[in-house]
């Protein structure tokens, strides 16, 4: 039986990839910061689902991480689905560390012990999910675009440290647009998507290795358009969700 780890799993993308999983007859540990969320999930399946509560900014989140695929029985798949984001105009620094101690710090806690522990067992899958808000900055949500783009190119400093060091790790760094989650619990936006359908476009794209993915296809030739829009027209560009 395969198994897979995901954090970040108490709602949204995260919550149904790990749904998805457990249709498909994985074997699934799922970690986020709501206990009593993770009690209810492991419920619908008890044994095929471990929990373990995870806050992923804590030093010690990468034994808490260990123990959760002790319990599962191992790791094939690792998704980092937690993640922060707000709009932050004024600028407030609370929200600007917050969004960097979980986004960064947070993200480099789960992902460095991901990969040192598919180099130890010379296979493995990672993959994290991003956002399309990594590929420009976006004057609305500074904290939250620098922090994507970080994970970004993160990520491709990994796959070239794997290539380096000729271990066998497959690295997808997914993309989102705009998703019906509690992330943007404020303001509209343009097409936005269900996250039922986003998981399922995800496990297809991890399924077949790919390396770097935007889901969907409209926001795939977006991404296109903003990476050729140079600099100076971008920053007088206004950007908002109101």
């Amino acid at each position: 039986m395969k198994k897979v780890i995901i954090i970040g799993a108490t709602s949204g993308i995260g919550y149904e990839l790990a749904k998805g999983y457990v249709k498909k007859g994985w074997r699934v540990g799922v970690a986020g910061r709501r206990i009593e969320t993770l009690e209810i999930f492991k419920s619908s399946a008890p044994d095929q689902i471990e929990i373990e509560q995870i806050d992923v900014t804590e030093t010690d989140s990468p034994q808490q991480l260990q123990r959760l695929i002790d319990n599962v029985g191992g790791m094939d798949l690792f998704i980092l689905s937690a993640g922060v984001g707000n709009q932050n105009r004024k600028l407030n620094p609370d929200i600007e560390l917050a969004t960097a101690q979980t986004n960064v710090v947070g993200f480099i806690h789960m992902v460095t012990f991901a990969y040192q522990y598919f180099k130890e067992q010379r296979k493995g899958h990672l993959a994290v999910i991003s956002s399309i808000a990594g590929t420009k900055g976006l004057g609305v949500a500074p904290a939250y675009s620098a922090t994507k783009g970080f994970q970004n190119l993160y990520i491709d400093a990994l796959a070239q440290l794997a290539h380096m060091e000729k271990q066998p790790v497959v690295f997808t760094d997914i993309r989102p647009g705009f998703v019906e989650t509690a992330l943007l619990k404020t303001g509209t936006y343009p097409m936005l998507m269900k996250p039922d359908r986003v998981a399922r476009k995800i496990m297809k794209s991890i399924k077949r290795k790919e390396r770097v993915v935007v889901i969907d296809k409209r926001y795939a030739i977006i991404v296109f358009f903003w990476r050729l829009i140079p600099r100076w027209i971008w920053e007088r560009i206004s950007i908002s969700n109101k």
